[in-house]
């Protein structure tokens, strides 16, 4: 007796299924890549090569997240956050609402004009990808600087408490120098892990990946004197 064909609405049903597991088990690889960028960072980096949809789209989620806890880690340590609490109407509820707000907006232009930096840069060096992936590799990249909030915020309110985000405080000087530097160290094992990412996702030399940190450094700096221009 021969096999009934399966009706189409029971195929669409399987084939979404499958397109369903897949893209879950892809956004499952990328999160258990985040925390791998900073131990095998070229097996990271050399994934973002993959133009996939399903694989593009599975980067989201943890792109999400890096972006908004490197902003948050950033804006922590601008001299604008250290008065917070100079403000009578400022409580530590609204400062740590203020600064996820801050952070998300902050980490994501971050993430838009340094990728963009990044891309013309890339492009400058010859390089023909998409801008996509120059954000994809910043991104990863910034895993050290968004992991640096978990030192800093702590280091700053066990050291300091709430002093840390009043001016004149326990941390005035050399206190908030410290945590100010911790976060830059971060910072500074950010751009070496964008230089290993430019060198890998791209196949750069290393006067490639020389050539197009500085003229992001130069698109960045233009960036931000053109307001004062204008």
């Amino acid at each position: 007796m021969s096999e009934q064909p399966a009706k189409p609405g029971a195929v669409a049903d399987r084939e979404a299924l499958l397109g369903s597991d897949e893209a879950q088990a892809a956004v499952r690889a990328w999160w258990r890549r985040v925390p791998r960028v900073l131990t095998r960072p070229a097996e990271v980096f050399a994934a973002l090569r993959e133009d996939d949809d399903v694989d593009v789209q599975a980067r989201s989620e943890p792109i999400l997240a890096i972006v908004v806890v490197a902003g948050m880690a950033g804006i922590i340590l601008t001299p604008a956050w250290a008065v917070q609490l100079d403000d009578a109407s400022i409580d530590g509820l609204v400062l740590a609402v203020v600064t996820f707000i801050g952070g998300l907006l902050y980490g994501f232009g971050g993430y838009f004009l340094l990728g963009l930096a990044v891309w013309l840069g890339a492009r400058g060096m010859g390089v023909d990808a998409p801008a996509r992936r120059a954000r994809h590799v910043l991104a990863f990249a910034c895993v050290p600087l968004a992991l640096s909030l978990a030192v800093t915020l702590p280091v700053a309110l066990v050291a300091f408490g709430s002093d840390f985000f009043r001016s004149g405080g326990s941390d005035a000087g050399s206190g908030h120098a410290l945590v100010v530097a911790i976060g830059l160290a971060f910072a500074a094992w950010s751009l070496a892990l964008l230089a290993t990412g430019l060198r890998v996702t791209y196949r750069l030399a290393w006067q490639g990946v020389v050539g197009t940190v500085a003229l992001a450094g130069v698109l960045v700096a233009a960036f931000a004197v053109l307001p004062t221009v204008l």
